[in-house]
């Protein structure tokens, strides 16, 4: 992963079929998507990863999206996307970053590798918001965690 390049691209340089693998409702995506500050992760040409964040409101960001295309999942680019926009939403003045996830799945585990701690649950949220429901590991995700790194904590 030597040559990836993390950069901030414009809203409608994101390729919406990538947000969608981990966001499924194109409504939803379509409407946040124009207020975010956005990323990819780029190697040879190519948009393995991108991400959506809101700018900071009252010193929080929030990740509304974030997804690597499915063959480089697992691989690290995932992680490197974040770890870039951690410091991004650091640097712009915010004292945390949240995001609202399945509560269960390598997502979970994966946002908790980078410090993410549970601070909310949103009991039946995916049934909620979603006209069809979204199944992980056979399980139907009903509740979403929220997650919350709050930058004073990090060393």
């Amino acid at each position: 992963m030597t040559d990836l390049v993390i950069r901030e691209a414009a809203p409608e340089q994101v390729p919406l079929e990538l947000l969608l693998l981990a966001d499924p409702n194109e409504s939803k995506v379509r409407a946040y998507l124009p207020g975010c500050r956005c990323f990819i992760a780029v190697q040879n040409e190519q948009v393995l990863g991108a991400c959506a964040v809101t700018r900071p409101v009252h010193g929080v960001a929030e990740l509304m999206s974030i997804a690597v295309c499915a063959r480089q999942q697992r691989s690290g680019v995932g992680s490197r996307l974040l770890r870039a926009v951690i410091d991004a939403v650091r640097d712009c003045g915010a004292r945390a970053l949240e995001v609202g996830t399945g509560s269960f799945g390598y997502q979970l585990a994966f946002y908790q590798r980078q410090g993410f701690r549970v601070t909310a649950i949103d009991r039946d949220f995916f049934v909620r918001h979603y006209p069809q429901p979204i199944h992980e590991e056979g399980i139907q995700l009903r509740d979403m965690l929220r997650l919350t790194l709050e930058f004073a904590e990090q060393a």
